[in-house]
């Protein structure tokens, strides 16, 4: 096991102890209030026991940084697709088919597995645990853009800007139908439904449950009983893009959750052995965590739905 980290250095005065630390070290908060608890940070040669201590004097710390722990997730060799890596994080355009991170039911070959092979070496640890960083997540039959932290820093930075959606994600999906209009948005609050717990669904504006979600679409293509469109997601909830199009009676197709095959798409689905979602992450956007670089990603459409739009143009 790699040997502990010390890092030692001058805080300002004048704040907490734990939100000088972490911007100094550049760790999560929460990773310096345990290392606090557990006896590794001392200030002017005292050990520090206290996360909300107010710092004065420009006291001189020293924080021993344990090595990350193992995950349990096993590494394995499969093959990614990297759009963009750097020393604090990479983005990976994920196949469709592929599960984000190890469950009950997929214990393995999943995206974390692949990446704790193709970084291996290469990660300071999330909260102590040498793992890829997860900051938001596509459903296994979803393929597209996901960006992972590999370092504490970048996890934190990422986080804030995933919660005060500020990133730029746009989706590819074709859906049952046409819709009308042509472009326009669907609000309403996403929770679990009441019928089916397994299923999200669209709540009441007044319910206390699920979360309030923003999906504005806009048709790119008219298709034969079917229309290619881009979703622009303001907020990011579970299944959101699938949930909002059916709502309005325009579910994508092959959802095997949400929507039904019109009869006139169904043989030629079955033809071209469609089984999934069509629904692509085709755009992702942020700033760089570290650096503030601004940064913008799109991955073209998968050969699966480019046929199924090829078959279906009019």
């Amino acid at each position: 096991m790699a040997e502990s980290e010390i890092i030692t250095g001058t805080l300002a005065a004048g704040g907490r102890l734990d939100k000088a630390l972490a911007e100094a070290c550049g760790l999560s908060r929460e990773r310096v209030k345990a290392l606090i608890a557990a006896g590794a940070v001392e200030v002017d040669g005292k050990v520090a026991t206290s996360a909300s201590a107010k710092l004065s004097g420009g006291p001189r710390y020293s924080l021993t940084l344990p090595p990350p722990e193992p995950l349990a997730a096993e590494p394995q060799d499969i093959p990614l697709e990297i759009v963009f890596e750097d020393e604090h994080l990479l983005v990976v355009n994920k196949p469709a088919g592929m599960v984000v991170h190890p469950a009950a039911g997929n214990p393995d070959g999943t995206l974390v597995n692949a990446l704790l092979h193709h970084c291996a070496g290469q990660l300071s640890g999330i909260n102590g645990v040498a793992r890829p960083g997860i900051v938001h997540r596509i459903d296994k039959d979803t393929s597209g853009l996901l960006v992972v932290a590999k370092s504490d820093a970048a996890h934190e930075g990422l986080a804030k800007q995933f919660a005060d959606h500020s990133i730029t994600r746009r989706y590819l999906a074709v859906c049952a139908g046409q819709p009308s209009p042509p472009a326009g948005t669907v609000s309403g609050r996403i929770g679990r439904s009441d019928k089916d717990r397994k299923k999200m669904a669209v709540l009441p504006d007044d319910s206390s449950r699920g979360k309030h979600a923003v999906t504005h679409y806009e048709t790119l293509q008219h298709l034969d009983h079917a229309a290619l469109i881009e979703c622009r997601l303001e907020t990011g909830r579970t299944h959101q893009v699938r949930v909002h199009c059916a709502s309005i009676g325009h579910p994508l197709l092959g959802d095997p959750v949400y929507g039904r095959t019109p009869k006139a798409l169904k043989a030629l689905l079955d033809e071209l052995d469609f089984r999934r979602q069509a629904l692509h992450a085709a755009r992702l956007g942020f700033i760089h965590p570290v650096s503030g670089e601004p940064l913008d990603f799109r991955a073209e459409l998968p050969a699966d739905m480019r046929e199924l739009i090829d078959e279906t143009a009019r």
